[in-house]
């Protein structure tokens, strides 16, 4: 049995895993975490599997041709995304065309319109294996004969699309392999508030929130926390170090758990796992204001914690009460506090443009956000996904001017596809460069960033990741 897992080709720069899936202003480029744990699934089952990243290989459709005619799988697995799904189904066409191979679909988008997808992939996509996926795959690949008996698929019977019952997420993690990092070149992903290179990782799934515009929980990994072991987590740390020891030189790993602080007894003893082993690494994670905490932060720190990632989201309560955070401006005030007692770096993450916005209060969120002392930032347009309440609440009050899935993005980039009275989709556009511009370009932040890069590594990645904002900005005036 062959199979290839593929993290298909759209626009240069296309971030697929990412939660807002778009071409970064920072032109971010992340690694396929869940195919890459897919893949290692497979392999653990004995299936012969393989994983290619077109994006990081800068490969195009053509490529993907000739990848299909030449290697003939068995088995083609394909990521989808709302912005991309008619070019993931072109895509899939790319595949049938050239092999005779079945055609499995996963990811967000597929899993929220399992059935619409397949109609429009009219017969290119034979499986939708919807939601956390990783052993839904290598059941389809092994009783493909069947489907009928398979949970959390959809797929064709008569020309129909039919729903098996719902899957039920995985409890024990531990049980499941490390991600096949081998597979890829982890030098060629990038992202400037990382350290470079970074490897992603999970210590647990799900998050217990339900922040109107949050995909990830809603649509893939459930509102319930499943946590590994703590051993288990550190034995991969070492396991990615032996595959990349680069990691130990100037790079980082990176937690990508919605929440790694949300339970703090396994946050901790993570960390005392790393000081018992005596690891000398570099690691940052996903926090949220409502999780902070002086011994947790300083445990944090002894064990070798660099950064916390926060979506603070808005200087308004409003604004956070409406869109279902259950923090507060004060929350996001004493975390900055505790953070910077104890030496934590903080990366904050802004929304602008969900219910109720309005012009002062994404004014107030750019005051907020540059009067925190964050030691980088971003700032989102909102953007509604399906499967999350905050594309409904669009859909039933009309606001969305996208009217096709290939709307999502203009010519790549993130935008904002709804409007309000009174809030135009342009202002809510121009706000989050506005934002980025009024953080950034302060002479006393960029000599501060500048001065405090802890080798050149450090200073490599930091200047990159300004040419590639600035290389959109450019490119963003030009467009105009």
């Amino acid at each position: 049995m062959n199979v290839f897992l593929i993290n298909e080709p759209f626009v240069k720069n296309f971030n697929r895993s990412q939660r807002w899936a778009a071409r970064t202003r920072g032109r971010v480029l992340r690694a396929p975490d869940w195919l890459a744990y897919a893949t290692a699934v497979l392999e653990q089952a004995g299936i012969t599997a393989k994983l290619y990243d077109f994006p990081a290989e800068n490969l195009d459709k053509e490529d993907l041709r000739t990848l299909i005619r030449t290697g003939q799988p068995d088995f083609v697995i394909l990521d989808s995304t709302t912005p991309s799904i008619f070019s993931d189904i072109e895509c899939a066409k790319i595949c049938k065309e050239e092999s005779s191979a079945r055609v499995l679909m996963v990811g967000p988008h597929a899993s929220s319109l399992p059935e619409e997808t397949l109609l429009l992939a009219d017969g290119a996509v034979d499986v939708i294996c919807m939601g956390e996926y990783d052993l839904t795959v290598r059941d389809v690949i092994q009783h493909y004969s069947r489907l009928d008996t398979i949970a959390g698929i959809c797929f064709l019977k008569d020309g129909t699309p039919r729903r098996t019952e719902p899957r039920q997420l995985i409890q024990d993690l531990d049980s499941l392999p490390f991600p096949a990092w081998q597979q890829l070149d982890l030098m060629k992903y990038f992202d400037g508030t990382k350290l470079h290179p970074y490897i992603d990782i999970f210590s647990g799934r799900g998050c217990p929130h339900s922040c109107i515009f949050c995909l990830w929980p809603e649509v893939m990994h459930g509102h319930t926390i499943r946590l590994r072991s703590p051993e288990k987590v550190v034995d991969e740390i070492e396991y990615d170090i032996g595959l990349y020891p680069q990691v130990l030189k100037g790079g980082e790993f990176f937690f990508e758990d919605d929440t790694f602080t949300i339970n703090k007894s396994n946050a901790m003893a993570i960390c005392e796992e790393i000081l018992q082993r005596g690891l000398k690494i570099t690691f940052s994670v996903n926090a949220r204001t409502d999780t902070a905490d002086k011994e947790l932060f300083r445990m944090l720190k002894s064990a070798g914690c660099r950064e916390l990632l926060v979506g603070f989201e808005s200087g308004s309560d409003l604004m956070l009460q409406g869109m279902d955070k259950k923090e507060s401006v004060a929350d996001a005030r004493r975390f900055m506090s505790l953070a910077r007692d104890a030496g934590l770096d903080v990366h904050g993450c802004f929304v602008l443009g969900l219910p109720g916005e309005t012009r002062e209060t994404i004014n107030s969120t750019l005051d907020f956000a540059c009067g925190l002392g964050l030691h980088t930032v971003q700032f989102s347009a909102a953007v509604p996904f399906p499967g999350t309440r905050f594309f409904q609440i669009c859909e039933d009050n009309n606001l969305l001017l996208a009217k096709s899935w290939d709307q999502w993005l203009a010519d790549g980039e993130q935008a904002s596809v709804i409007e309000y009275p009174g809030l135009s989709s342009n202002f809510i556009q121009e706000s989050t460069d506005r934002g980025l511009k009024k953080f950034y370009f302060r002479p006393s932040y960029m000599l501060q960033f500048l001065l405090s890069s802890r080798n050149k590594t450090d200073l490599y990645r930091k200047i990159r990741g300004a040419a590639n904002f600035l290389s959109y900005l450019i490119g963003s005036k030009l467009a105009k």
